[in-house]
C-alpha cells in the first residue's frame, strides 16, 4: 500500500503497526488512516500534516495549472511517440486522472486529431481505442518542431514553489542521539557533535574547516542519513510557456512502491466519512527521499544555471534547483574550476533571502525557493576563500581539526577491532612518535584506518595471520608520506 509505504519511511509508523491497520481494514472496511490513528500508532494531527504535505490530484483541467491547449498538444506527443491507443495509457503517459484525460480525449475526437475505434464488447471506457488521424499526425509534428518535450504533464511555477515550501527541510527536527547514531563510526568530538546539530536544525548554510584527514567529507555524506521525510518532486514544471525538466533519478531516489509508474493510491479506499479523507495524490509528483549532492573540484558556474537546449527547447534544472529541500555539500571548497568568489558571489543573495533567481533564454526572470542545507567542506583557510561580508552569511562555522591522543587511540581501537588484535601502550605510542617527530606530521583522523588498512595487505600478501608487526607498521608510516631529500 502506498501510503503505507510512506508512511514508514517517514518513520511515523512501523510495519507491524501497518500490518495490523491493514487486518482491521480487511475485517471492518474503512480508511487506512483511521485505523492507524485508532490504533495509537500515529496522532491524527501528525497523520493529517504528513497527509496535506501530498500534492492534490487536480480536480479539472483548470486546476493543473497548465493551458489546456498545452496539454492537448502534449497528449497527441506521447501518443503519436509511443504508438499509445487506449485511455487507460493515455493515463498513464501524461499522469493526470482519468477524467481529465478523458475530456482532452474528446476535445481530440471533436477537433478531428483522434479517431475511435470502438470498444470489445468486453472493455471498458478505459479500453477505448483511439488512432491518430492525418490531421492529428501534422498537427503534432508541428508542435513536436516548436518543443519536443514528451513526458508526463509538468505543474506550474506557482504549484512547485507552494509545494517546496511545504516540504521545507526544518520539518523535521534532528535530536542529539541521531547526529550521535549517524556519526558514531567517526569517533567525532562531542562538541563538533554539539555544534552540528543546530545548524540541521536551523537549515542554514554550514562550513566544515580544517586540516585534512579529520572527517569533515565523511560527516557531511553521514548528515543525509539524519533526514527521514517523504517529499514530493515534479517531472517537469512549466514557467512561461516553457518546460524546465526536474526529476532526476541519478538525485532523485523514489519511495520503493511507489515509482514513477504506479498508478493507483490507498488514500481512498472504504466508505464513510472520515477526517483523514484526501484525494488520490497528484502523479506528476514523485515521493522521494530528501536529495542529497556531494559536488567537487568538477562544479562550474554553468551547473548552477538553466541549461537551454537550442534543438528540443527544453531547459534542465539546474543541480541546486534539484537539491530543493534536501543537502547540498561543496566538497573540497576553494578547488573547484569556479573561482571561490564568483561561486559566494552567485549565491550570496539566496543564501540570505532563501530565495533565488533564474533566467529563460527569453531574458524572462522567475524566482524559486532557495529551501536546502548547504555544506562547504575545505581544507584551506576560510580567511583565503571568502570575505568578512560572505562569512558573517555562514552563521554554523565549525571546525574540525586534528583528533587528541585520547581520541586518536580511540580510532586506532575501533579500527584493529574487526581484526581481534588489540594495540598496547608502547606499540601506540611508538607510532604516534613516528608520526610526529620522525615524519614530521600532525596526527590525523584517517591515519589509524591507513596504518591497519597497509598492515592487513601486507599480512595477506605474506600469507601470515593479521598482527601488529613493527616492520608492518614502518611500511605503511612511511606510505603517510613521501621521502624527503636530506
Amino acid at each position: 500500500m502506498r501510503l503505507g509505504d510512506l508512511l514508514v519511511r517517514a518513520k511515523l509508523v512501523t510495519a507491524t503497526q501497518i500490518a495490523q491497520a491493514l487486518q482491521l481494514q480487511a475485517r471492518q472496511g474503512g480508511r487506512l488512516g483511521d485505523h492507524l490513528v485508532a490504533l495509537g500508532a500515529v496522532t491524527h494531527k501528525a497523520l493529517e500534516a504528513f497527509l496535506n504535505r501530498m500534492p492534490a490530484e487536480p480536480r479539472d483541467l483548470d486546476s493543473t495549472g497548465i493551458d489546456s491547449k498545452e496539454l492537448l498538444t502534449l497528449l497527441l506527443k506521447l501518443i503519436h511517440q509511443n504508438q499509445l491507443e487506449s485511455v487507460r495509457q493515455f493515463v498513464d503517459a501524461i499522469k493526470l486522472p482519468a477524467t481529465l484525460v478523458k475530456e482532452l480525449v474528446k476535445t481530440a475526437v471533436e477537433r478531428r486529431f483522434l479517431l475511435a475505434r470502438g470498444l470489445r464488447p468486453t472493455d471498458t471506457a478505459m479500453e477505448m481505442s483511439y488512432t491518430m488521424s492525418d490531421e492529428g499526425r501534422r498537427y503534432t509534428l508541428d508542435a513536436l518542431q516548436q518543443l519536443r518535450y514528451i513526458g508526463p504533464a509538468p505543474v506550474s511555477l506557482e504549484d512547485f514553489t507552494y509545494q517546496v515550501n511545504l516540504q521545507k527541510l526544518t520539518n523535521e527536527t534532528v535530536t542529539i542521539d541521531r547526529v550521535r547514531e549517524a556519526l558514531r563510526d567517526l569517533q567525532f568530538d562531542n562538541l563538533i557533535v554539539e555544534q552540528v546539530g543546530p545548524a540541521l536544525n536551523a537549515g542554514r548554510a554550514m562550513l566544515l574547516y580544517g586540516p585534512p584527514g579529520n572527517g569533515k567529507t565523511s560527516a557531511a555524506l553521514r548528515l543525509a542519513s539524519l533526514f527521514n521525510d517523504v517529499i514530493y518532486v515534479p517531472y517537469a514544471v512549466t514557467v512561461d510557456g516553457q518546460i524546465i525538466t526536474f526529476y532526476d533519478p541519478s538525485i532523485h531516489a523514489h519511495i520503493p512502491g511507489t515509482g514513477p509508474n504506479a498508478l493507483a493510491s490507498d488514500l481512498d479506499a472504504g466508505d464513510g466519512p472520515s477526517l483523514l479523507r484526501k484525494e488520490a495524490y497528484d502523479l506528476r509528483w514523485i515521493p522521494c527521499r530528501r536529495p542529497f549532492v556531494v559536488a567537487g573540484g568538477e562544479l562550474t558556474l554553468e551547473m548552477l544555471e538553466l541549461s537551454y537546449d537550442h534543438i528540443s527547447h527544453i531547459y534542465e534544472a539546474p543541480l541546486h534547483m534539484k537539491v530543493l529541500g534536501g543537502c547540498f555539500v561543496i566538497d573540497d571548497f576553494g578547488r573547484q574550476l569556479v573561482s571561490p568568489t564568483k561561486l559566494l558571489n552567485r549565491w550570496i543573495v539566496p543564501l540570505e533571502s532563501a530565495v533565488d533567481y533564474l533566467k529563460l533564454h527569453t531574458g524572462k526572470s522567475f524566482s524559486v525557493p532557495f529551501d536546502e542545507l548547504v555544506i562547504f567542506s575545505t581544507n584551506l583557510e576560510p580567511e583565503d576563500l571568502m570575505d568578512p561580508a560572505f562569512l558573517r552569511r555562514l552563521p554554523y562555522k565549525i571546525e574540525i581539526g586534528a583528533p587528541d591522543l585520547k581520541l586518536f587511540r580511540r580510532i586506532f581501537d575501533n579500527q584493529l577491532e574487526p581484526h581481534g588484535i588489540q594495540i598496547d601502550d608502547e606499540q601506540f605510542h611508538c607510532i604516534v612518535h613516528k608520526i610526529r617527530d620522525e615524519k614530521g606530521l600532525p596526527l590525523a583522523a584517517f591515519q589509524p584506518r591507513f596504518i591497519v588498512d597497509q598492515i592487513v595487505a601486507t599480512s595477506r600478501f605474506l600469507g601470515q595471520p593479521v598482527r601488529l608487526e613493527q616492520r608492518f607498521i614502518d611500511y605503511a608510516i612511511d606510505n603517510l608520506c613521501v621521502r624527503r631529500n636530506s
